[in-house]
């Protein structure tokens, strides 16, 4: 295995993760530098299946299962729960997001992992939580999203449209709730460094999306307003919103404060507008959001959205396109910072990755190798777990490793 970079260069995690919530929170630890140890099943993480592929490889798994090793291996084989004792032994961590409870079916529960390592972190990631009355509910983060407040909220407004409430287009309650086990891991092996050793943390999909909701709870509890759709708006703060332009794209302004606000009414010709009593201020101007946004929408429509870009770039009034995938690759901010970067995959060949999230400016993550084979590092792993090539072979015959 290479040298890893990073801040977490020498942290050793177990993931027995699949699909995305708990790989996702090993991918962010492994790009800062984590060594992970990932345990996929005969087959491999069903992700591998997903999206489009090349040469029967997932593109999306290049990318999601990027500076892990792989360990193939069948946790249903009394010898494989053995081997997962043997690895815990010398991880810092573990990460999982089987189905409450089910880690200790397979004889992994906490008190036998820490058994093994007392001061092991153990996260848990599920849709609702290891306890509760819904603790053994199925769920995905689509279920994590509309539980949690989300899917509601993404909705355009009441009476504008039949069609069904629209997602984020990603699975963003299963990232959220990665990001959220990330951070737990962490804090965890912070608080090990003062004495607080084997922390157990709790990660539901439904609460790490309910956290996100902003005012949402308090505007309830205190008022009793139920926060409603509001489409491309945010019912906090005007102008922001999308306006059409000229030749039927759209392009976003944000200029809620109010120098910025007089600054736009300056730009579309409209500087009255600033001292208008209907737009005096940010609370006034949400209260008269739909007249504003036609005013400036009757701006945005003169004017190509190269044109309209360009002004309000130079009036440094926050604004921007609606970016495709082609205009990310094409922006040289991402490329300066490496937030898009060329990759060379072993399995699909040349192709595009995101960076690493967050930049660390002494001690920089890395893209050290890209998704690796199923059981790419099974042989490696066992073997510095002490585990000899003939033990490996006649395990690989009884099809408890591959």
């Amino acid at each position: 295995m290479t040298q890893r970079k990073g801040p977490l260069a020498g942290v050793r995690i177990l993931e027995i993760g699949h699909f995305i919530a708990a790989p996702f929170a090993a991918r962010v630890l492994a790009d800062l530098g984590a060594d992970i140890l990932k345990i996929e099943p005969p087959g491999g993480d069903p992700v591998r299946t997903w999206g489009a592929a090349v040469d029967g490889h997932s593109v999306w798994w290049s990318q999601h299962g990027r500076n892990k090793r792989s360990i193939c291996l069948n946790l249903k084989a009394p010898e494989g729960v053995a081997i997962v004792k043997r690895l815990v032994a010398d991880c810092d961590a573990l990460v999982e997001n089987l189905r409450p409870g089910q880690l200790a079916k397979l004889g992994l529960g906490d008190d036998v992992l820490r058994a093994v390592r007392p001061d092991l972190v153990i996260a848990h990631v599920s849709g609702y939580g290891m306890s509760g009355p819904a603790r053994d509910r199925a769920a995905f983060g689509v279920i994590g999203e509309a539980v949690g407040g989300l899917r509601y909220l993404t909705d355009h407004p009441p009476g504008k449209s039949d069609l069904p409430p629209v997602r984020t287009g990603v699975s963003i309650g299963d990232s959220i709730a990665g990001l959220y086990a990330a951070l737990g891991i962490v804090s965890a092996l912070l608080g090990r460094t003062r004495g607080n050793d084997g922390l157990t943390l709790d990660v539901a999909l439904a609460d790490a999306v309910l956290s996100l909701m902003e005012g949402m709870l308090p505007e309830y509890g205190r008022l009793g307003t139920v926060r409603r759709p509001t489409g491309s708006t945010i019912p906090t703060a005007a102008p922001s919103n999308a306006y059409p332009t000229k030749e039927g794209r759209w392009i976003l302004i944000g200029g809620n404060s109010n120098n910025l606000f007089a600054k736009l009414c300056a730009l579309i010709g409209r500087p009255e507008l600033a001292q208008d009593p209907r737009f005096l201020d940010n609370r006034l101007r949400v209260q008269n959001m739909d007249e504003l946004d036609e005013i400036i929408a009757g701006w945005t429509r003169r004017h190509t959205a190269g044109e309209a870009l360009a002004r309000l770039e130079e009036a440094d009034i926050p604004s921007s396109s609606v970016y495709s995938v082609e205009d990310c690759v094409a922006d040289p901010q991402f490329r300066y910072r490496g937030m898009v970067r060329d990759v060379d995959d072993p399995l699909i060949g040349p192709t595009l990755h995101a960076g690493i999230v967050p930049e660390v400016v002494e001690a920089p993550g890395e893209v050290a190798w890209t998704g690796p084979a199923v059981g790419a590092h099974t042989d490696e792993v066992l073997a510095a777990a002490g585990i000899d090539a003939a033990e490996r072979e006649r395990l690989r015959a009884a099809g408890v490793i591959g």
